[in-house]
C-alpha cells in the first residue's frame, strides 16, 4: 500500500509545499491528487521565485506583462495567480467531496506587510476578490499585527493559512485570534460552518536554531537533546489543540458547525543530514492535522515511509524534552521570536528578488 494514501486514511492530510506551471501543465499536481491522494498546496515567495527563474513557461506572459505599464507587484501577481487558481481547480473535487474540509490552496500576503495590521487586512481581501475560488487559503504571518489581523479577517469570514508559527505561544496567540474572530463573525450572522482556518507551524527551523545552542553549550547533556525539538514542539502543540478545540472554550462554538483550526506542520525538510528524511512525517501522523511537505520529502516517505497514529505517542518524553532545554538554559520562547523575525526577513528577501525578476 502506498504509505502516503495510508496516511490519510488515518487522518491526516497531505499537502504539497511547491506550486510551478512545470506540475501545472505537465501534469504532475493531478498525479500527486489521483496517485498519492494529495490534498492541497501551499505556496510562499521562495517558492514561486524559484518557479518562476527556473520555468520556461512564465517565459512569454513575462516578456507581455513587462512591455505593459503594471508595476512590479501587479506584474508578480498577474503570473500567480493564474496558477493558484489552476491549482484550486484541480482540488476542487477534493474540496467538494471533504465538504470544504480540505483540498485548499495557500497565497500569501507580501512579506513587507508584515508588520502592518490594517494592510494585511485590505491585501488578504483584495487577493480573495482576485483569486475568486472558495478553496483559497489566505496566508497571514503570525507576527503580532498579523495575528489582529487575522482576527479581522476570520471576523470577515475569510479563510485563512497563519505561517511563520515557532512556539507554544505562537501556537495559543492564533487560536486565541482564532476563537474571538469566530465569535464576531457569527454575531454579524455569519454562516459558522463557511470558515476555513489552519495554522502552520514550523519545524525543521526550530531544530537548526536550538542545536546551534545545544553545540555552543557542548557537553554530553546539552549534545544528547539533539535533532528532538521540533517533534517535540508538534507533539506539544497538538495536546494545546486538543485541550482548546475539544473543551470548554470552544464547546460553544462546536455546536454550530464550526470547525477546528488544524495544525499544519511546515518546514518539514530535513535540513540535517544525519537526520531521517521522514524525521518530521513519521512521528507526527495524527487526525485533524495537516503535514505540508516539499517534493524531495513527499517521494521519501512514498518510498520507505511508515505510516502509523504516533503523534500522540511519547508525548510525556516530549515534555521531558522541554524541561531538559529549560534546564540548560534554551528559552524556545525567545527562539520563536527569533526564528519568526527571521522567516519574516527570508520572505522579504525572496520577495524583493522576485519583484526585480518580474520588473
Amino acid at each position: 500500500m502506498n504509505p502516503l494514501r495510508e496516511v490519510k486514511r488515518l487522518g491526516q492530510s497531505l499537502w504539497l509545499d511547491n506550486l510551478s506551471r512545470v506540475l501545472l501543465r505537465e501534469g504532475g499536481l493531478q498525479r500527486l491528487i489521483e496517485d498519492d491522494g494529495l490534498c492541497g498546496v501551499t505556496s510562499n515567495p521562495s517558492i514561486f521565485h524559484q518557479a518562476v527563474s527556473a520555468g520556461t513557461h512564465y517565459r512569454d506572459d513575462l516578456a507581455r506583462l513587462k512591455a505593459g505599464d503594471l508595476d512590479a507587484e501587479q506584474r508578480y501577481e498577474s503570473l500567480v495567480i493564474p496558477d493558484i487558481q489552476a491549482a484550486c481547480d484541480l482540488l476542487r473535487p477534493t474540496y467538494d467531496a471533504s465538504r470544504g474540509d480540505d483540498g485548499y490552496v495557500s497565497l500569501e500576503v507580501s512579506p513587507r506587510l508584515a508588520y502592518d495590521e490594517e494592510a494585511t487586512v485590505q491585501a488578504a481581501l483584495r487577493l480573495r476578490q482576485a483569486v475568486r475560488r472558495d478553496n483559497l487559503l489566505i496566508k497571514v504571518p503570525a507576527t503580532p499585527p498579523g495575528v489582529r489581523a487575522f482576527e479581522r479577517l476570520i471576523a470577515q469570514g475569510v479563510n485563512i493559512n497563519v505561517t511563520l508559527m515557532f512556539s507554544l505561544h505562537h501556537v495559543l496567540q492564533v487560536v486565541q485570534a482564532y476563537i474571538r474572530g469566530l465569535h464576531r463573525w457569527r454575531e454579524h450572522g455569519g454562516d459558522p460552518r463557511a470558515i476555513k482556518a489552519v495554522a502552520s507551524l514550523f519545524l525543521s527551523r526550530v531544530d537548526t536554531l536550538v542545536d546551534q545552542q545545544l553545540k555552543a553549550r557542548g557537553g554530553a547533556e546539552a549534545l544528547v537533546l539533539r535533532g528532538r525539538t521540533g517533534v517535540a514542539l508538534a507533539k506539544l502543540a497538538y495536546q494545546r489543540y486538543r485541550d482548546l478545540f475539544h473543551g470548554p472554550a470552544f464547546a460553544e462554538l462546536a455546536v454550530t458547525g464550526v470547525r477546528p483550526q488544524y495544525l499544519l506542520w511546515g518546514s518539514t525538510g530535513t535540513k540535517n543530514p544525519n537526520y531521517s528524511d521522514v524525521l518530521y512525517v513519521e512521528p507526527l501522523i495524527g487526525p485533524a492535522t495537516i503535514n505540508t511537505l516539499p517534493d524531495t520529502t513527499l517521494a521519501a516517505f512514498r518510498d520507505h515511509g511508515k505510516a502509523a497514529l504516533t503523534l500522540e505517542q511519547d508525548v510525556e518524553q516530549a515534555q521531558a524534552h522541554f524541561l531538559a532545554l529549560e534546564k540548560i538554559g534554551i528559552d524556545l520562547h525567545a527562539v520563536g521570536e527569533t526564528l519568526q523575525a527571521e522567516g519574516v526577513r527570508l520572505f522579504e528577501v525572496a520577495y524583493q528578488q522576485l519583484l526585480e525578476l518580474v520588473s
